[in-house]
């Protein structure tokens, strides 16, 4: 194997940094085949590519042995308010032929970076590459976030309700699920989580919820024992989601956005008659497939989306230098 060279990724690497990407992605479909067929085309990799390539305030590293390039890498910030002085390296943003590689393409790079005072750092990374997550565990980032995906039932295998009670949210059910939507930020802030976001206030929830009844793109299930609602499940086209696009968002899928259950409602198996009911709903309505995401640090989610199917594709991974 020759020297590896370093250079500031530059326009004239697009069309060979495409190319590599095109090829990863290849890997990762062998493994999940979910993921959109396209971007194993180096074409349609390029578009993606030069999405990563234009915000402003993007930069970034080129690996190059024997004048070929063999890597690279690129971030760029998001809002300061959301996520403090940050770079982000998105799904198509980084693509190497050895995984070692991307620990000194992240040198170079992540050098500019902290130079900016950006000392927060995320990396979509995906999850079947065990060298290239291991890599960049080697450089200090851990997970953070796990996004995953899951075919949808065949028609008339809708799952079991057990009896419970499973509708669309009413008016009459307002006060009752601002508790359970507050359920879940509550179950964010404690521990392992330790999630620094303030909870919303009721009267906030409260005005959210009559907005939401009034009419959005949300589909809304709810679970109810004895007739109160103890847990809600809320899904959208994949393609509203602001974490979904390019790389890491399928054919015709359903993004399952949000699930919250009272605690004292955990474990009597609604959440599960819920995930059935979406699923089947989602197929219904004409979607082949259905993402979610969950902290990987929230030990409810982490094991119960796993047993619903669910398959981890992209690894947010992330760093924070003192």
């Amino acid at each position: 194997m020759g020297r590896l060279e370093l250079v500031q990724f530059a326009d004239d690497h697009v069309e060979e940094a495409a190319r590599l990407l095109a090829a990863r992605h290849a890997r990762q479909r062998r493994a999940e085949p979910l993921l959109p067929q396209r971007y194993e085309d180096p074409a349609a990799a390029r578009d993606e590519l030069r999405a990563v390539w234009q915000p402003e305030g993007v930069s970034g590293a080129a690996a190059l042995r024997a004048d070929r390039l063999v890597g690279f890498l690129l971030g760029a910030p998001r809002e300061v308010d959301t996520w403090g002085e940050n770079v982000w390296v998105e799904a198509a943003g980084h693509a190497v032929e050895d995984p070692e590689d991307i620990r000194d393409l992240y040198s170079l790079a992540s050098a500019r970076w902290y130079d900016e005072g950006r000392r927060r750092h995320y990396a979509l990374v995906p999850a079947n590459d065990p060298a290239l997550v291991d890599a960049w565990f080697r450089l200090g980032f851990g997970q953070q976030q796990a996004q995953a995906v899951r075919e949808l039932p065949r028609e008339g295998d809708a799952g079991r309700d057990d009896g419970f009670e499973i509708r669309e949210p009413r008016a009459d059910d307002v006060e009752a699920l601002i508790d359970v939507e507050l359920a879940l930020p509550t179950q964010q802030r404690a521990a392992p989580v330790f999630s620094e976001r303030p909870l919303p206030t009721r009267d906030v929830v409260r005005d959210e919820w009559h907005k939401t009844l009034a009419g959005n793109e949300e589909r809304i299930l709810i679970g109810c024992l004895d007739a109160r609602p103890v847990a809600c499940w809320s899904t959208c086209d994949a393609r509203l989601s602001i974490h979904y696009h390019g790389l890491t968002l399928p054919e015709r899928a359903s993004y399952l956005a949000f699930a919250a259950t009272l605690p004292e409602a955990r474990g009597s198996g609604i959440g599960v008659a819920l995930t059935d009911a979406v699923l089947a709903r989602a197929r219904e309505d004409g979607y082949e497939s259905m993402l979610t995401d969950w902290r990987v640090t929230n030990l409810l989610a982490s094991r119960f989306w796993p047993r619903r199917g669910f398959r981890t594709t992209f690894f947010r991974l992330y760093r924070s230098i003192p």
